[in-house]
């Protein structure tokens, strides 16, 4: 998952690193003759299924980012990380600015995000979701 701009153009550039691979790899394929036909496909389906997940991530950024994800939910506490960045995202908060919310280092909030909070206490947690302005609106057992 991408979780902040400077991943979102790092991603970008490596699908357009894949598209002009792709192009190439079209290119030489016939000069390619020594290898059976069926490694070439393989390799080939290898590098689209690639850049299939690239841009899948890039559409998916984009969407949250630009408002397009109606409604964020929680449904079990495992999904809580994601909404979390996701949360930040849709709201156009940067990982820097959510840190400065909640008193803490960019660098704290962007292992957070990269570990799925896995290391965070639940009052860092509720800091967190705080800042962001999300809460759970139900609660069932």
């Amino acid at each position: 998952m991408i979780t902040n701009e400077r991943q979102y153009r790092i991603t970008k550039k490596k699908a357009d690193k894949f598209v002009e691979a792709l192009e190439e790899f079209d290119k030489k394929e016939s000069e390619r003759m020594d290898v059976p036909p069926k490694l070439i496909r393989a390799e080939r389906q290898a590098m689209e299924t690639q850049l299939t997940a690239l841009r899948r991530e890039v559409e998916e950024y984009e969407q949250i980012r630009d408002g397009g994800v109606p409604d964020l939910a929680v449904h079990s506490i495992d999904d809580l990380p994601e909404f979390l960045i996701k949360a930040r995202i849709a709201s156009r908060m940067t990982q820097r600015e959510l840190a400065v919310r909640v008193q803490l280092h960019e660098q704290q909030i962007q292992r957070y995000e990269s570990e799925g909070y896995a290391s965070a206490s639940f009052r860092r947690v509720r800091q967190v979701a705080n800042a962001l302005g999300v809460g759970l609106r139900s609660f069932t057992v």
